[in-house]
């Protein structure tokens, strides 16, 4: 068999194993993460101060500075969470869709959206905002907590500002690559 038949075959792929391990790991991390952030909701208030205030003297310590109120630590901290998990999740979900070129949303024949990056977005930006919600509702049940419309609104903001990154820096990738994206009509 020459070269450029291996190279034919290995194109033709079915499957690709470098997209299943990426989305594997990447699910895992979504899901440890998100199992992370049940653990830090389901503290009492007295153990999310405690918390939060351990947060607040590190800092304080760390760069010199003399934060009195750790509740702009707390609202950056939600923001944070629902950041992090927004790439995580991004990058199991675009993983996901490549594995495949025949499952792929590229082979949908009903296309609500313009892209697969577009498609990869609206999907991220459910799948983290009902985390949030989800997280919310869950504090309702805990010990001195509340569950907060305030709160998912501002994991939000984290959301958005990673969503909209992504979107501009896939742009630029695209640019200096000299590509364009793929659209769908």
């Amino acid at each position: 068999m020459t070269t450029e038949k291996i190279k034919q075959g290995v194109r033709d792929k079915e499957i690709s194993i470098r997209y299943i391990i990426v989305a594997v790991i990447f699910w895992i991390i979504t899901v440890s993460w998100i199992v992370m952030i049940f653990h830090f909701s389901n503290q009492s208030a007295t153990q999310s101060s405690n918390t939060s205030n351990m947060v607040v003297s590190l800092l304080n310590e760390l760069f010199s500075i003399d934060i009195q109120d750790d509740m702009v630590i707390r609202k950056v901290a939600h923001a944070t969470e629902f950041a992090l998990l927004t790439i995580f999740s991004y990058v199991a979900l675009s993983s996901t869709n490549k594995i495949s070129n025949k499952t792929s949303y590229a082979e949908s024949p009903v296309k609500l959206m313009r892209s697969d990056n577009e498609m990869n977005i609206v999907f991220t930006l459910w799948f983290t905002i009902l985390n949030a919600i989800f997280d919310e509702y869950h504090q309702l049940f805990v010990d001195g907590r509340d569950g907060s419309i305030k709160d998912v609104l501002i994991d939000l903001i984290g959301i958005v500002i990673v969503l909209i990154v992504i979107r501009i820096g896939f742009t630029i990738y695209l640019k200096t690559k000299g590509k364009a994206e793929v659209v769908y009509t």
